[in-house]
């Protein structure tokens, strides 16, 4: 089946085509390189994974019930529009709720896919080109993974949010060569980093908890390879081009923020305009939407201060968004914890698969002594 017959709203065309300007770099320089880098460069060699092989996806999965977590994380739940509507209408509110949020994963994987790339064809240093030719594939698992989830287990898609496309619209295009680490390593895969960690920790659905936990594994390595290449590059740039820097991602931020809202879900369910405008009220006064919003910033904030972009106009942006304080956070602390998580859950599967074994053999014995 086509995907296309899967959107919830007709997308606009199939393909869409960012000009892109900026040179292709080729280097001489095959020196051995940066330590840090060639060791991110080997871990991502020998992490490589297989989705098909993986992840369970023998896992049943009801679309009216993706995660398994209690409705008071809809940002409606508890308001009048809310108690007006029947168990169908809640059912397909989860549906769509879930269907967007996959979705929007699914386009920025690809997003990412392309931006790895382009980091391959731009960035001066042999070392860094080597580590992001094994993110490209790793975000193309990434992608395949969430459409195969979206197409076999949700059935229902959801185009680009306009926000997310105009981020990477302003990445892709821009012909610096550090602007898709900026762009995707630390907006928007720092944004879903985040979101994935609130999802996976929350949801009660072995399924998607296995997507969003070796999904994980793969991204921490990529906000640690953004984070080491801007750091060594920004150290060296003027005031005015810092400047540069910190319009985006205040700009970026802000986008990624508004992106949450979701209005597009609220207008392809069977609302009124009227209760399209309730249901946003209601997103923009949820605390569970103000305390999603807070955490998606943690791995953002404390990143983009990290690589050395952190004069006070940036601070007083983040000040005004209410996620200052995430400036706090330990990325090493998290990223190892992405780490140990995705471990221990290979390791629960793999001792219960163990354990059905033992038990399919001692059901064989026991039959035959029967016999």
């Amino acid at each position: 089946m086509s995907t296309h017959e899967l959107y919830t709203i007709p997308a606009e065309m199939s393909t869409w085509d960012v000009g892109m300007t900026g040179a292709a770099r080729f280097t001489w320089e095959y020196d051995d390189g940066r330590d840090r880098m060639l060791a991110l460069y080997q871990k991502g060699k020998d992490k490589q994974w297989d989705s098909v092989k993986r992840i369970d996806w023998s896992i049943e999965v009801d679309p009216y019930n993706v995660l398994g977590v209690p409705d008071q994380t809809i940002s409606i739940y508890g308001t009048p529009l809310w108690e007006r509507m029947g168990e169908r209408q809640r059912k397909d509110v989860r549906l769509h709720n879930a269907a967007w949020q996959f979705s929007q994963f699914l386009h920025g994987e690809q997003g990412a896919m392309i931006c790895s790339a382009r980091i391959v064809e731009s960035v001066p240093d042999l070392d860094s080109k080597f580590y992001a030719a094994t993110q490209t594939m790793d975000e193309a698992r990434h992608a395949e993974t969430y459409a195969r989830f979206l197409q076999e287990k949700i059935g229902l898609v959801y185009p680009m949010n306009e926000h997310l496309k105009a981020l990477l619209d302003s990445t892709l295009s821009d012909s610096r060569w550090d602007m898709p680490y900026l762009g995707m390593q630390v907006l928007i895969e720092g944004l879903a980093l985040a979101a994935f960690g609130v999802i996976r920790d929350i949801t009660t659905k072995p399924l998607p908890k296995q997507i969003l936990a070796y999904v994980m594994q793969d991204e921490a390595r990529h906000v640690a390879f953004g984070r080491m290449a801007l750091r060594d590059y920004y150290a060296n740039l003027s005031e005015a081009e810092l400047r540069e820097r910190e319009d985006f991602v205040i700009e970026g931020c802000y986008l990624m923020r508004d992106r949450l809202r979701g209005r597009e879900t609220w207008e392809n369910l069977d609302l009124s305009r009227q209760e399209v405008d309730e249901a946003m009220l209601a997103v923009d006064r949820s605390e569970y939407m103000r305390v999603f919003r807070s955490l998606l910033f943690s791995r953002i904030v404390p990143c983009v201060k990290d690589i050395g972009l952190w004069s006070p106009r940036l601070r007083q942006a983040y000040a005004d968004m209410g996620v200052l304080d995430m400036a706090g956070q330990s990325l090493e602390t998290l990223m190892s914890q992405d780490e140990e998580i995705a471990d221990r859950l290979d390791a629960e599967r793999f001792a219960q698969e163990e354990r059905e074994r033992h038990e399919e053999v001692g059901q064989t014995i026991r039959s035959a002594g029967e016999g």
